[in-house]
């Protein structure tokens, strides 16, 4: 199969999907019948209540959801297979991920901008809400754990054997770290100018461009900065402490509008290297069997992709903050739906690098990494197009601001979204809290124990227990999908299009837990283990059980349902 192929009909099958289901999902659903103002309209605070125009909030949205979940799923699932790949990202996307993603904003603009646990609270419970918030959190804390670790690591100097700084190993680290940071400036210009001088979104947007490029050619020239990890750690702390409490058109808005250009710069670059190069894919194979070295299909397939086709970290992402600054719910469609197909399109563009980088290589990605994997992919591709030789280096290094873009851009969403979840866990709808709920309620409070647990925790481990975070986060994309799944039940739209995807991840969970168990139970009998198995049993328990109970309460709740309905 040639590469450029699979793309154009990967990207017709999402073009198809987006058109036709995608429609069809808004007129079951009834999106934008009424003419009722959206949340960031009713609701507007000036700090997360902020409308925003569909291609500024698109630009949050993609950032925030994409990560490095797009470009790392596809890279760990490749030993599937690009086939078995390929049509789960084109299935999981159009008839699993969009429709989660999509229902997941659609219920929450409806539910004056509330997450997925008050939307739980309002058809499943009280208790249901707290068990679904309290994992919620958990997986968010976890989050923030690996992208502050992931960003840090991305910035961090060479520290050689004596414990000196490496400068010369350090400089392209360095050169990003500079980007990022004066990108940062950028952006709260950009803010203060759009909201509150008035000035004209079209200029700023291309004088925001224009200063992007100016910021990535002093970076690569002018990088004074050379910090260790841990270093990193801290500051990047401070600075999610802060970027989470500040009004969203201070920085979250600008920072993620003008980063999306440089996420859509990413995707032209690929979009060039797999048109001008178009290798074939038979450098890796086309499907690697049903049990590769130990990882069986099923599950593990299902849970490594992730992001590229369907993730439980988007719902909340959707009712978390997207939903607060929707400015018309028919925005909604392009945004959620279409946000997570054009993940789709970056998942295909990624398998197109590493059929590459296997060409390349040798046959082997051993050592490469992600970064190298895909950034080293595409560039060298681009390579190979005539004139277009000595622009590698420059590519390879835009490809990598372009991966830590998404990384800190989720890492900052994360951050804000763990600290609305830890002040619904303690008040209930209407309630006005007191005593020791008013403190652990209160915004800066629980902004700082978050931060606090997230990067303490990548600074420590968090990578003992990675190993649960892709069957944590699809356990959170079928309670998703169940939320949705009751809510519009309740309100008497059709649900249908979410029983089998709820169903089928919540099964795909449990699997990947018990054999979670079963691996590591095998490594503490083995004897000699940390407490990195010791937790991942534990942990891998709690969830089956908390899967178990939600969705025996979910479907409790769609069967009376549907005696009402009879």
């Amino acid at each position: 199969m040639n590469s450029l192929v699979l793309l154009i009909i990967g990207i017709a099958v999402l073009v198809c999907g987006y058109i036709f289901y995608g429609g069809w999902l808004c007129k079951q659903w009834g999106v934008g019948e009424t003419n009722e103002e959206t949340p960031a309209h009713t609701m507007e605070d000036g700090v997360d209540y902020v409308p925003a125009k569909a291609p500024v909030l698109m630009g949050h949205h993609f950032s925030s959801i994409a990560g490095a979940g797009p470009i790392t799923g596809p890279i760990n699932a490749a030993a599937f297979g690009w086939l078995p790949v390929t049509l789960w990202v084109l299935i999981g996307g159009i008839f699993f991920g969009g429709v989660h993603d999509f229902g997941a904003l659609f219920a929450s603009v409806r539910h004056k901008g509330q997450s997925i646990g008050e939307i739980i609270a309002s058809t499943m419970g009280r208790r249901a809400k707290r068990l679904f918030l309290i994992f919620a959190y958990l997986t968010l804390v976890l989050v923030v754990a690996a992208f502050a670790s992931i960003v840090a690591g991305t910035f961090a100097a060479t520290v050689d054997e004596a414990g000196a700084i490496d400068v010369a190993a350090s400089a392209s680290a360095a050169s990003v770290a500079m980007i990022s940071l004066m990108f940062i400036v950028v952006a709260i210009l950009f803010g203060f100018l759009v909201y509150r001088r008035g000035a004209s979104m079209g200029v700023c947007t291309i004088v925001g461009i224009i200063a992007i490029c100016i910021c990535m050619g002093v970076g690569m020239n002018f990088h004074p900065i050379y910090l260790t990890n841990s270093t990193w750690m801290v500051i990047i702390g401070i600075y999610i402490a802060v970027a989470s409490v500040a009004p969203v058109w201070i920085l979250l808005q600008p920072r993620d509008y003008l980063s999306s250009f440089l996420l859509y710069a990413m995707l032209a670059v690929a979009l060039v290297g797999v048109i001008g190069a178009h290798p074939s894919m038979d450098a890796m194979p086309m499907f690697g069997g049903f049990n590769v070295n130990g990882s069986y299909l099923f599950p593990v397939l299902f849970t490594t992709v992730a992001c590229g086709a369907i993730s439980g970290f988007h719902s909340l992402v959707s009712s978390g903050t997207t939903s607060k600054q929707l400015d018309k719910e028919t925005d909604a469609k392009p945004i959620a739906y279409g946000g997570m197909l054009l993940e789709c399109v970056l998942a295909i563009l990624t398998l197109c690098a590493v059929a590459y980088s296997y060409k390349v290589n040798g046959g082997t990605l051993d050592g490469l990494g992600a970064v190298g994997i895909f950034a080293g992919g595409i560039s060298k591709m681009v390579a190979t197009i005539p004139g277009l030789a000595g622009a590698e280096g420059i590519l390879y290094k835009l490809l990598s601001l372009a991966y830590s873009a998404f990384c800190l851009t989720s890492l900052d969403t994360a951050t804000r979204l763990a600290r609305f979840m830890f002040q619904e866990l303690w008040v209930d709808e209407g309630e006005e809290p007191t005593g020791y709920k008013k403190v652990l309620s209160n915004t800066y409070v629980a902004t700082i124990i978050s931060v606090v647990l997230g990067v303490g925790l990548g600074m420590t481990g968090y990578a003992k227990i990675w190993g649960l975070f892709g069957a944590a986060n699809q356990l959170l994309a079928g309670l998703g999908l169940l939320a949705v799944a009751t809510w519009l039940g309740n309100i008497g739209k059709n649900n249908k299009m979410f029983l089998f995807p709820m169903g089928f991840m919540l099964v795909v969970t449990i699997c990947s837990l018990l054999l979670t168990i079963k691996t590591q139970f095998g490594l503490i009998t083995a004897g000699g283990a940390d407490w990195g198995p010791y937790a991942q049993v534990i942990i891998a328990c709690l969830l089956v059980v908390l899967a178990v109970i939600l969705a025996i309460e979910g479907i409790q709740t769609l069967t009376k349902q549907a005696k009402a309905k009879a």
